[in-house]
């Protein structure tokens, strides 16, 4: 399907504006947008407020079901916005279905979800009292994502604000505006077809970092939701707590893998193969690092490196390419930037360098690089958001996991072994200092059951999952009196009166 009639599906017509939208697969403008200035943007905001008002009184269950249709509207779609997302990010047709397949499970989750917005009923000290704690809608949720994840991450979110009883305002990014509004046209079906949805419970706003700035220091959206690196939320996070807003980060991942001596070594290099060179290594979960042990590394690093060989890079709207471009050529750049700095470090690099540059001249496809290492350095510690691979050796268990842990970041975490002892000496509170931690899976490919985040500079911010829905929710305990008495708490006596 061409892009024309992509547009045309979702009632897209991304021919005027200032913002051009360029495709990473050849570097061609496909759509001009129009950026949002700020007068534009603080109506937004103030709608979605008042859209907020509305909603939160709309019973709970009921809300879950403007998700459920909308979770249709996207099955419907699927295909459709898959592609799209190929060809605004430079995704493997694959993995942009799968990206909407995420939407659509985020959607069931939530509309379950919507009749279990659980409180506590809590015992009181005091004779003839009741307490308990409930939680309310928080407010207009402001919600920033990346390119990397251009639908996802705000389904992720949004979804769950929406049952929650929340508006939300996106700022998608500058990179990937198309997907937002082609979600964005889905979004307002369904709430066709619920009927009295508040105007402004979804708002989009176009712009780049000044926008996104805006949004965070905005009193009336009480949480924001930031995913990006970790620059970005060094920027966005004193903005909010400037104004005691809340924010939910999901930055920056350094993630390792160790491969023991009792690993299924043909299981581990498939994982290692996906999780490494998947979305051009432009995923927040991306293999980064590598732990092999001594005994196995000479059987390991061959495989590897054969199966890297066959890995096939092209455009990635084409049957049976597993490696698309990078976002753009300046994402080239640092990659090759890093790999300089590896060699002068002293590593030997096999595979990087820029390819099919006679056929896509404006694009940026590479050749995934393994780059092994005699020890962790700088390099090694900075996220390099390409599919660079850093392989060393260890002796022992606790030195691997102190090295995967010494690092700035703490999203994802895994380790390939047969050794129950090893598993769970991985998993203990001794182990990865991860948010994820993963045995005989790669790093990448979270399932929308579990929270999703990690900590140090990856934020600490929780998205989908478990408990995660109380993050866009405040909590309020209430006691209740149905005595005829006062007894005060800790049994203080006050008898003034």
């Amino acid at each position: 399907m061409t892009h024309t009639a992509l547009f045309r599906h979702f009632g897209l017509n991304p021919t005027q504006g200032s913002m051009s939208v360029r495709t990473p697969i050849d570097g061609s403008q496909i759509g001009r947008v129009v950026s949002d200035d700020a007068p534009g943007i603080e109506a937004k905001i103030a709608r979605a407020h008042q859209a907020f008002l509305q909603w939160r009184e709309v019973p709970a269950p009921r809300r879950g079901e403007l998700v459920r249709l909308f979770g249709e509207e996207l099955r419907a779609s699927k295909a459709e916005l898959g592609q799209l997302v190929t060809l605004e990010a430079g995704k493997i047709l694959q993995e942009g279905l799968g990206e909407v397949q995420e939407m659509i499970d985020i959607c069931d989750f939530a509309v379950g979800l919507s009749r279990q917005l659980y409180g506590l009923t809590i015992a009181s000290e005091r004779p003839g009292h009741r307490m308990m704690e409930t939680w309310h809608p928080l407010g207009a949720i402001g919600c920033i994502t990346a390119f990397n994840f251009p639908v996802a991450v705000w389904a992720w979110n949004a979804a769950l604000a929406f049952v929650c009883g929340n508006s939300v305002v996106w700022k998608p990014s500058e990179k990937t505006p198309l997907t937002a509004l082609a979600v964005q046209a889905l979004f307002a079906r369904a709430a066709a077809k619920f009927g009295g949805v508040p105007e402004g419970l979804s708002q989009i706003v176009i712009g780049g970092r000044e926008a996104g700035e805006q949004i965070a220091r905005d009193p009336r959206l009480p949480l924001i939701s930031a995913t990006g690196s970790t620059a970005m939320g060094r920027a966005v996070a004193p903005l909010v707590a400037q104004r005691f807003g809340r924010s939910l980060l999901e930055l920056g991942g350094n993630n390792a893998m160790i491969v023991a001596p009792s690993a299924d070594l043909a299981l581990a290099v498939r994982a290692i193969v996906f999780s490494a060179v998947g979305t051009a290594g432009q995923r927040c979960t991306s293999l980064r690092r590598l732990f092999v042990h001594e005994s196995v590394r000479d059987r390991l690093i061959p495989a590897l490196q054969g199966a890297y060989a066959r890995i096939r890079i092209g455009n990635p709207q084409e049957d049976g390419v597993l490696v698309g471009p990078l976002i753009d050529m300046a994402s080239f750049s640092r990659m090759e930037q890093a790999l300089q700095q590896v060699r002068a470090d002293g590593g030997a690099v096999s595979g990087g360098g820029r390819v099919l540059a006679n056929l896509y001249p404006n694009a940026a496809y590479v050749r995934p690089a393994i780059a092994e290492m005699t020890q962790q350095t700088a390099i090694v510690k900075t996220e390099t958001f390409a599919p660079i691979l850093y392989v060393m050796t260890y002796e022992a268990l606790d030195d691997a996991i102190a090295l995967q842990n010494d690092v700035p970041q703490g999203l994802s975490s895994c380790i390939f072994t047969r050794d129950m002892q090893e598993a769970e000496r991985f998993l203990s509170v001794s182990g990865s200092d991860c948010g994820i931690a993963n045995v005989n899976i790669g790093p990448s490919g979270a399932e929308i059951g579990g929270a999703f985040g990690g900590e140090k500079e990856t934020g600490g911010g929780r998205e989908s999952g478990s408990d995660s829905w109380r993050a866009y929710m405040r909590r309020q305990t209430a006691t209740l009196n149905y005595s005829n008495a006062l007894p005060l708490a800790q049994g203080i006596v006050f008898d003034a009166v």
